[in-house]
């Protein structure tokens, strides 16, 4: 029910963002979803990819600091509302949502947006009980 999401931590300077999309090309790793978050000093991209192994090498060869959490994948309506559904729930039984972004899924009628909850379980096994789509990483990656 979780996917892996794999944070690099960048120097905040022109170019250091285009290393990382050219060192993935190079070794045939698409990108399915991202998200980019600054700081004067460093940035962090977030990044879901198919083959979270084989980018884990490249960006550990290529000498890139990185980390890996847990983020759950939430099929949302798409209509007004929909997110709201979902954060309501969460902030209603005391989860925190630490961030979110989303993902296009041309194969899907609604919209899938990617959470990082502070109590992860707890929000898959609340939104499954109030039937929402918690996406596996085989159905975000197909």
């Amino acid at each position: 029910m979780k996917a892996e999401q794999l944070s690099v931590f960048l120097e905040n300077r022109a170019g250091r963002l285009a290393d990382v999309t050219h060192a993935l090309a190079e070794a045939n790793v698409s990108i399915r979803a991202l998200s980019l978050a600054d700081t004067s000093d460093f940035g962090i991209l977030r990044l879901l990819v198919p083959d979270h192994e084989k980018a884990k090498a490249i960006l550990k060869e290529k000498g890139f600091t990185f980390g890996c959490t847990s983020v759950v994948a939430v099929e949302v309506d798409d209509a007004p509302g929909g997110l709201d559904a979902v954060l309501q729930l969460v902030s209603k039984n005391g989860i925190n949502v630490e961030y979110m972004y989303s993902l296009i899924k041309r194969n899907l009628p609604n919209a899938i947006m990617i959470f990082r909850f502070d109590k992860v379980d707890q929000a898959i096994s609340l939104l499954l009980e109030h039937s929402f789509t918690i996406v596996s990483s085989e159905k975000l990656f197909a």
